[in-house]
């Protein structure tokens, strides 16, 4: 991750990563086999690290909205080339051509994501906090909204900022599924 913030993809050889780790290439495609899983597997543990952090941000007490709010602050990039973001969109650039197992490791990636907004719309929902919205297609539609946002931070489109992107998000969430007065 930090060779992906200091140098983008571009930067990121097999060769280069094996001297920043003590490694040879040799070394490091034995482990990994490949560039492809490399950043396949660099891409799962960063999900685990924000799995974690969405997790936590979850369970604690609160609102399902404040709660939504968080879910939205940890999906949306820092800014442009955020490493976690660039990981995503070359591993998403590199699915056209992956085996059954990458596409299948990513869609539990994804599948997380999902199931986690989906059970925070229904909890909202439920305590009428959110409109009756099925939340399963809520969470389809939002999840897009906040990919194709994100996508345009993390290549910093210029009038997309974070807190541009953010802005429009929160307008979203009031106009499409909060009560109304």
């Amino acid at each position: 991750m930090d060779t992906i913030a200091e140098r983008g993809l571009d930067g990121l050889t097999m060769a280069g990563l094996g001297r920043e780790v003590g490694m040879s290439s040799g070394h490091l495609l034995y482990y990994f086999r490949t560039k492809d899983e490399l950043l396949l597997q660099t891409l799962e543990w960063s999900e685990g690290r924000l799995g974690a952090e969405r997790g936590a941000l979850l369970s604690r007490a609160g609102t399902a909205r404040e709660r939504l709010d968080g879910y939205v602050d940890v999906y949306v990039p820092d800014g442009p080339r955020d490493p976690h973001w660039t990981l995503w969109l070359e591993v998403w650039n590199r699915s056209q051509n992956a085996d059954d197992d990458a596409r299948a490791r990513q869609a539990a990636i994804e599948g997380a994501w999902h199931r986690d907004l989906v059970a925070l719309l229904a909890e909202g929902v439920s305590r009428g906090e959110f409109r009756a919205v099925d939340p399963d297609r809520f969470a389809t539609r939002m999840r897009a909204l906040l990919d194709g946002f994100s996508v345009h931070v993390a290549v910093g489109i210029p009038g997309t900022g974070r807190e541009q992107v953010l802005a429009h998000v929160r307008e979203f969430i009031r106009d499409e599924l909060l009560p109304r007065p």
